[in-house]
């Protein structure tokens, strides 16, 4: 956090009184700065102080001159570069690639067919950076019907998907990091329909027996077709025998 203090051991000077270590000069930083700290006995010695938090994720390692200054004339001075290693600290969440995945899948699709492979990353290092995926608020249904890779954010089948039972899935995913970090994407996986129901003829009345000087356009039955597929695949086409004295009528 700013303000955090880090001593530094005083530099050495075998002069005594005035010609002895006086003050010190940090050179100009982003992030620390420089404060002289005198003990009981009347030594001084520093604190580097930071101004300004430190990002790993934009800056990994920092170098800084430090110079101490005598009071001696003519004036001398010894100089030292403090090497600062910015240590990781789990502060980024994971960001996925897409905030919304889109897929197409069959249905009927053979069990383990892979459908979509959801993907984030971490700018943290180490176990900070290390992501699992899960799904988030998902439907009974939805969970027998798909399974997700916890390692690689792979979205596969585990069960038969009928279109006429649900044409279209919506999915949450979280990635998490190894602290618990975490961030969420919308996966939305559209059922392509087969051709895989007959059409199903129901008979809703029909004339057991008519007379043989009935008029033409005499209704003698009516008939209902239906099939579960959707558009081309649920249009139907209805014929009876040739040479039959009868006709459809479409109502």
């Amino acid at each position: 956090m700013k303000g955090a203090r880090y001593r530094i051991v005083a530099a050495h000077d075998a002069d005594i009184g005035l010609n002895a270590v006086q003050s010190y000069v940090l050179q100009e930083n982003a992030h620390f700065v420089f404060n002289i700290q005198t003990t009981n006995a009347g030594n001084k010695y520093g604190e580097l102080v930071l101004d300004k938090e430190l990002d790993r994720e934009e800056q990994q390692e920092l170098k800084l001159l430090l110079t101490a200054v005598d009071g001696g004339s003519p004036q001398r001075s010894g100089t030292v570069f403090i090497h600062v290693t910015v240590l990781d600290a789990n502060d980024n969440a994971p960001v996925f690639s897409e905030s919304v995945y889109t897929a197409s899948l069959q249905e009927n699709s053979p069990l383990n067919t892979p459908v979509i492979r959801v993907s984030a990353s971490d700018a943290d290092e180490g176990i900070n950076g290390e992501i699992t995926y899960e799904f988030s608020r998902l439907s009974e249904k939805s969970k027998k019907l798909f399974s997700l890779d916890e390692k690689t954010g792979e979205i596969v089948v585990t069960a038969n998907i009928d279109y006429e039972e649900g044409s279209k899935y919506e999915l949450m995913v979280v990635a998490k990091d190894g602290y618990g970090l975490s961030s969420e994407a919308k996966v939305v996986i559209d059922i392509v329909d087969v051709n895989d129901n007959t059409p199903e003829i129901i008979v809703k009345s029909l004339s057991s027996s008519i007379p043989e000087n009935a008029p033409p356009g005499t209704e003698v039955g009516i008939i209902n077709v239906q099939d579960r597929d959707s558009d081309k695949n649920g249009q139907v086409r209805c014929s009876i025998q040739a040479n039959a004295p009868f006709k459809l009528v479409p109502s």
